[in-house]
């Protein structure tokens, strides 16, 4: 099937609405497969959304219609085509509060300003929670009209599935995991569901112009908890907002949400922990699927963040009731070594990952997103694993380090590495580039792989001071870093 062509499809709506489209610019990708583009016409610019899933279209099409004509902080929506997959709409411009918070953040300070706006956000979204809800047409919702038990369920599977399997260092019983998956959706699937729930009510959705905010991305919603997108907002986890501003934040929001009924009443206190729980684990299963699967590295790199949020919230308040899931997520820290150097890289440095692994069980994963780098293959050298002596030994260990070093061919492969390596930290370094990944590689990742990356770590370390180097023994389970 032919592409549309989706800029002339925007124009012709632009037209149809008595205005000329000067310029048509598309607008960096998130992550969804839906297209944006900014009109811009002699009076004003729009908004230009195209995306071939209608039903999706015709749920945001339906609740922005709604909003708006409540007087809600929504898009206005001023022309969709026949085919229903193109449509304008008001265009709020490119600040959000996203851009609010990483300013906070590079200031070291949460910041009085960002409180505020954090509570303005919050008075909007009981508005939208409560008022939004009365009225609202849930059958043309995305996929499903209500977050009902079964949509907890697909939660917790999409973390099991995306994120608990793919990382073989975490041990589980399956059976008994399910059971629990069960118990949880049942006990969270009680939380009162008579309101509008966003779904992915977050900074980056949150728009700022001209000292007022305003509301996108909602087509996703649909009937549910209240308490899901308090949850959404403030356990962002790149936002990192400390717990004791949360607290703050959840108590405005509780008097924000006594104009309408008491929070006792919906049991919000009781449910609010297991929504921290859910959402975290949901925002793991979409990092594991568009980061870990996909290889985007904006999700790869939120990882960390919130592998942070969820073992502060298993220590504050773990999950008793559940002994399979509380495990899982005790276990999660197994994981902090791997993605702790994603949270905060050195600025201006360039990091070199250097690996050992085993061929028998795959190649690492390149989590900056640039898709790997070298992999040099050591086995066709002398295997010191063939010698008894050395059978419990590693790269490490000064009894495998001499065997080797006292065969020529491991000098000639040195040196080739030396070279080839050495060549791309110098023009990486010059280019002002920001990772680069080394990887050697053996039969079972624990004599030859082992001895190749740390000595390369080592004459890295020693050659080249203004870098940061980080060091995986993979099949070892040992991580080393300098230069931070």
């Amino acid at each position: 099937m032919q592409a549309p062509d989706i800029q002339n499809i925007l124009a012709d709506l632009t037209r149809s609405i008595g205005e000329t489209p000067y310029e048509i610019q598309p607008i960096a990708e998130s992550g969804s497969a839906r297209k944006y583009y900014r009109v811009i016409t002699e009076k004003s610019s729009m908004i230009g959304t195209y995306s071939s899933n209608i039903e999706e279209n015709e749920a945001f099409l339906t609740f922005s219609k709604h909003f708006y004509g409540l007087g809600l902080n929504v898009p206005e929506v001023f022309a969709v085509n026949e085919e229903r997959t193109c449509y304008l709409q008001s265009d709020f411009g490119d600040d959000n509060l996203f851009a609010h918070v990483q300013k906070a953040l590079m200031a070291g300070s949460f910041g009085e300003n960002n409180i505020e706006l954090y509570k303005k956000v919050l008075s909007h979204l009981v508005k939208l929670q409560v008022l939004g809800h009365q009225g609202l047409d849930y059958s043309k919702a995305y996929p499903t009209e209500r977050f009902d038990r079964q949509a907890i369920i697909d939660d917790l599977n999409y973390f099991k599935y995306y994120f608990v399997k793919p990382h073989e260092e975490i041990d589980f019983n399956e059976t008994r995991l399910g059971k629990d998956f069960e118990a949880f959706a049942d006990f969270v699937s009680q939380a009162p569901c008579d309101f509008f729930m966003y779904r992915d009510f977050q900074s980056r959705n949150i728009m700022v112009k001209d000292g007022e905010l305003y509301f996108i991305d909602f087509q996703g919603g649909r009937k549910g908890p209240l308490n899901y997108d308090v949850v959404s907002l403030l356990y962002q986890v790149k936002a990192q907002i400390p717990q004791a501003i949360r607290d703050e934040l959840v108590g405005y929001y509780k008097t924000e949400l006594s104009q309408y009924m008491s929070p006792e009443a919906v049991k919000f206190d009781t449910y609010q922990p297991y929504f921290v729980y859910l959402r975290l684990m949901q925002v793991l299963g979409a990092y594991g699927f568009r980061g870990l699967i996909q290889k985007k590295s904006h999700f790869i790199e939120s990882i960390p963040y919130a592998l942070r949020e969820i073992e502060a919230l298993s220590k504050a308040a773990p999950l008793t009731s559940y002994p399979e899931l509380q495990s899982v997520i005790s276990q999660l820290n197994k994981l902090d070594a791997k993605y702790a150097a994603l949270i905060a890289p050195p600025a201006g440095k360039l990091t070199v990952t250097i690996n050992s692994f085993s061929f028998k069980k795959g190649y690492p994963a390149d989590f900056s997103g640039n898709g790997g780098g070298f992999v040099f293959d050591c086995r066709a050298l002398p295997n010191p694993g063939r010698e008894p002596e050395y059978k419990t030994k590693t790269g490490r260990d000064w009894e495998v380090i001499d065997y080797l070093m006292a065969k020529p061919p491991v000098h000639v492969f040195l040196d080739h590495v030396k070279g080839i390596v050495g060549q791309s930290v110098d023009n990486y370094r010059e280019r002002h580039f920001s990772n680069l990944m080394v990887s050697f590689g053996c039969t079972g990742g624990q004599h030859r792989s082992v001895f190749f990356a740390q000595t390369i770590y080592e004459w890295l370390k020693a050659t080249y001071t203004d870098i940061h180097l980080k060091l995986n023994h993979i099949e070892r389970k040992i991580t080393e870093e300098t230069g931070l």
